[in-house]
């Protein structure tokens, strides 16, 4: 993230698109997975309309993330943009059966890594190591 007006932007693509999976609150507050003592619950508000998310390294790093699997879910499914937020709750074979968000929620970090390389093949190239050579 460059400045504060792209840490907006990028706070409100996140949050428009959580509100679009229908998650809850404290959904919202563990996928984000902020260090408890820049973020509480109460917070998400501001985030919707006026506040940019924390810049904070481990922050950025699983906003990076998320802006991966909210972009790859709109080239997927750039005519119908409903198909977003069903793809993210349905459940996926190669998830254990489980919804991509149930994953990032149950698993953490690796889940989001998980959901973002099912949606991005270039990330899950890049991750494998198969980019290097």
């Amino acid at each position: 993230m460059q400045n504060e007006q792209q840490r907006m932007m990028a706070t409100l693509k996140i949050m428009n698109a959580v509100d679009e999976w229908g998650m809850s609150n404290a959904q919202i507050m563990a996928l984000l997975d902020f260090p408890k003592e820049l973020c509480r619950g109460r917070h998400l508000q501001k985030f919707r309309k006026d506040e940019p998310f924390p810049d904070h390294e481990q922050i950025t790093a699983r906003m990076v993330r998320l802006l991966g699997i909210i972009d790859a879910l709109r080239t997927t499914y750039p005519r119908n943009l409903q198909m977003g937020p069903r793809w993210m709750n349905a459940p996926h074979r190669r998830m254990k059966q489980r919804s991509p968000v149930a994953t990032m929620l149950e698993d953490g970090e690796s889940g989001v890594i998980a959901v973002l390389s099912e949606l991005d093949c270039a990330y899950a190239w890049e991750l494998s190591g198969s980019a290097r050579g």
